[in-house]
């Protein structure tokens, strides 16, 4: 009986903290209509073309979307750089950064929104064969859009809940 009491009293205390989910309402909530009202203007290069892609995914934006009351600009930095020289003078090991600049752009003001960075990097082996190793740069090079573009709709997640307070 004692276990059943401290349980609802916990009940009780956790929902008077004031959390609520963010996604509340599904795709009709505020949050997802925000988000899906977010219009990802094009990124240049085969990285771009990736980020782009995984940033409308996670909006929730088809090809078809209209009505867009934002605009999100981002710049991308993608650098591949060798370390780990081996007694041969070659390179055993590669890192992968991926960086993004990116703001927020209210379409009917022009008022920018948020303007931040996100980024990642990831460490490639350098093996024997070529092929091999130019598919880890191009895996790295995709799970890193991934990465970023996951830091990026967090952040436009918690701009949009604040401004829908």
């Amino acid at each position: 009986m004692m276990r059943v009491l401290a349980s609802l009293a916990a009940l009780a205390l956790l929902s008077a903290c004031g959390l609520q989910p963010i996604y509340a309402g599904g795709s009709n909530g505020v949050i997802a209509r925000g988000l899906a009202g977010i219009e990802v203007a094009p990124i240049e290069g085969q990285e771009g073309w990736l980020m782009r892609n995984a940033l409308n995914d996670r909006l929730g934006r088809g090809e078809g979307s209209a009505g867009s009351q934002y605009r999100l600009d981002v710049l991308l930095d993608d650098r591949l750089e060798g370390l780990g020289l081996l007694t041969d003078d070659t390179i055993g090991r590669e890192r992968r950064t991926l960086r993004a600049r990116y703001q927020l752009v209210d379409m009917a003001t022009g008022e920018i929104l948020v303007d931040a960075t996100a980024g990642s990097d990831a460490g490639i082996d350098v093996v024997g064969s070529e092929y091999a190793t130019i598919a880890a740069e191009q895996t790295a090079l995709e799970n890193l859009t991934v990465e970023v573009a996951d830091q990026i709709v967090v952040r436009l997640t918690r701009v949009l809940r604040e401004r829908a307070e």
